[in-house]
């Protein structure tokens, strides 16, 4: 197996981008490489720091552009086709890696890997996907704010895809698929909300539970909470400032007060780069998206989210889940 991953995606690249590349293949297993895309003199200066570097396993795709947070996204593809996302893109659906990650900028990523990768037969707009923490296991929020305006079918598209992102890369059999909304009744909400409600309790390859409300989310009442993008982004904002809000409790309490208290536990579950990044759904290929200031612990959880994704063969089984349940009706 081989994941590519761009090395000039995030803020300090690539020196946080060959770190997490390090740690991922000298702690998640021999059965994979990295394929380090970007500057080639940037990348092998970095390389040269570590004597702990693999590099039998490592390799380096020379891409001489960087895409920037002012590109216009759409444009990425055609003014910058020597970028570290264009490329690493094109060696994903050229079939020499198996996987792409990146922490550059979220719309480019996501445009290219549209337009290089295609959708998946059955989507119509692919999603991207972010973990929330729960009191039990995280929940993935589908839409997290690429897709604004959603119908009802949509909906239930990113329900599939959730299911089988669940299925394959955390191990959950029949996730539970929650609607975000107002009220837990069949009729809660407006027109939209209510129309995709019926569709998701009518099908049955889904373990459709109902609608959430936002103080059930935290509670872990559902695997997949299935929203539109304004909304789940909303939510998405809102959720990454209680967490910094909490984390500022903790540290205060503990330098005012000298408390001696383990809240490693809860620190790692508030912490985004647990989670390695936001998995972009519904188009013919794996493709991880990080945040810009990702730590190198995120680029090493990242790869171990698209390796486990390489693993379970998700893409296929997304495909497959789309031909039997959401095709049949668009023909």
């Amino acid at each position: 197996m081989r994941i590519a991953l761009d090395a000039m995606g995030t803020d300090a690249a690539p020196t946080t981008e060959v770190e997490g590349a390090i740690r991922a293949l000298n702690e998640l297993g021999e059965d994979f490489e990295i394929v380090l895309v970007g500057d080639p003199d940037l990348i092998g200066a970095e390389l040269a720091r570590h004597d702990d570097a693999p590099l039998g396993r490592i390799h380096v795709e020379a891409a001489r552009e960087r895409v920037l947070h002012d590109d216009a996204p759409a444009t990425v593809v055609r003014r910058k086709p020597d970028s570290s996302i264009a490329v690493g893109l094109r060696l994903h659906r050229e079939g020499a890696v198996d996987a792409f990650i990146s922490a550059g900028p979220t719309g480019a990523v996501m445009a290219a890997s549209l337009f290089i990768l295609r959708r998946l037969p059955g989507v119509e707009r692919p999603s991207v996907g972010t973990f929330l923490p729960t009191a039990s296991t995280p929940s993935l929020l589908l839409d997290a704010g690429t897709n604004v305006d959603c119908k009802p079918r949509h909906l239930r598209q990113f329900a599939h895809l959730g299911r089988v992102y669940m299925a394959d890369v955390l191990g959950i059999d029949e996730p539970r698929i929650g609607l975000l909304n107002i009220g837990e009744e069949p009729g809660k909400g407006e027109e939209r909300a209510q129309e995709a409600y019926r569709m998701l309790a009518a099908d049955e390859g889904l373990n459709f539970v109902g609608n959430i409300e936002g103080r059930q989310v935290v509670a872990g009442a559902c695997d997949v909470l299935v929203a539109d993008g304004f909304v789940g982004n909303v939510l998405l904002k809102f959720y990454e400032s209680v967490a910094q809000f909490i984390l500022g409790l903790v540290q205060r309490e503990q330098r005012e007060r000298g408390l001696d208290v383990a809240f490693d536990s809860v620190l790692r579950l508030l912490d985004y780069s647990e989670y390695g990044g936001a998995p972009l759904l519904g188009v013919n290929g794996v493709t991880i998206i990080c945040h810009g200031g990702s730590p190198p612990k995120a680029i090493r959880n990242a790869v171990r989210v698209a390796r486990q994704a390489v693993l379970s063969g998700m893409v296929a089984d997304m495909a497959s889940e789309l031909h039997d349940s959401i095709l049949p009706e668009t023909a």
